[in-house]
């Protein structure tokens, strides 16, 4: 195979499927870490853990919709709606922290990956499918607003991948992340009912 023949779409496409996605989860193991160093069981607790879970929610199901069906204007829509409400939460997430415990250097050097990959990966996704970005600013949706089945799946390699790491980078750390706040908020006081501020 000639290198130089593959196409720019291909090698955008390549870029978001084996850099972006990967390197957003693998940050998001690193926030967790530092989230576990910090020990924001007994500073930010349970609320800070929810703005965590809320944000992996967000990203996730545009990102799995992305994977599985043909990208047209009710994804892009769907895309920039959350990246937006992402942002949002980010911001209240970061406020509420701030002073309740130390962020240390290196939770912020990854929050700034956080951040920065969903704008990356949509502008990646807007390159790659531009008339479906034309149709969208131009208000051409009577036709685009339904999901629609990728005409050449994903590697069933690849997703098995993905999702593993996923699930063993993101997942089930947050998840023991907040079952570790939980804890240790009942701890404190059993009576205790819920989110505490």
């Amino acid at each position: 195979m000639d290198l130089r023949s593959i196409t720019t779409d291909v090698l955008l496409f390549n870029m978001i499927l084996y850099l972006c996605l990967p390197l957003w989860l693998l940050m998001g193991f690193a926030d967790y870490y530092c989230h576990r160093k910090s020990k924001i069981e007994f500073t930010t607790g349970m609320k800070e853990s929810i703005y965590h879970a809320v944000m992996g929610i967000q990203i996730g199901i545009p990102v799995f919709l992305g994977l599985f069906f043909k990208i047209n204007v009710l994804l892009l829509l769907l895309m920039i709606l959350v990246l937006i409400f992402h942002e949002w939460v980010a911001h209240h997430d970061v406020k509420y922290a701030l002073h309740k415990r130390e962020i240390s250097i290196m939770e912020t050097h990854v929050h700034s990956f956080l951040e920065v990959l969903p704008f990356v990966i949509v502008g990646l996704i807007v390159c790659i499918n531009w008339n479906a970005f034309v149709d969208l600013i131009t208000l051409n949706w009577a036709s685009h607003m339904s999901l629609t089945l990728r005409e050449k799946p994903l590697d069933f390699g690849y997703v098995c991948g993905y999702v593993s790491l996923m699930l063993f980078a993101d997942v089930l750390p947050f998840l023991e992340e907040f079952l570790r706040c939980y804890r240790h908020r009942n701890s404190i006081n059993p009576d205790t009912k819920g989110i505490t501020s």
